[in-house]
């Protein structure tokens, strides 16, 4: 099942505002990481906490996931 992003998922649903969230991880850390390919260390500190918390977030998603799969006749 793709998504359009103009169509939101409905409430509960994988692919709604868990995804919208991981995308807005994803962006807030785009900055930073090109700093921290420059060679600014303290870029480098932030760009791992975001990618935690992109990790978290893609794992919640990731359980979800499983647990529609899992209902679905």
């Amino acid at each position: 099942m793709t998504m359009n992003p103009e169509t939101p998922a409905p409430v509960g649903q994988p692919g709604g505002d868990e995804f919208d969230q991981l995308e807005k991880l994803v962006a807030a850390a785009k900055e930073d990481y090109q700093k921290a390919v420059g060679g600014n260390k303290a870029a480098g500190t932030r760009v791992r906490k975001a990618m935690q918390d992109i990790k978290s977030q893609a794992q919640a998603i990731r359980v979800k996931v499983l647990e529609t799969r899992s209902t679905t006749p």
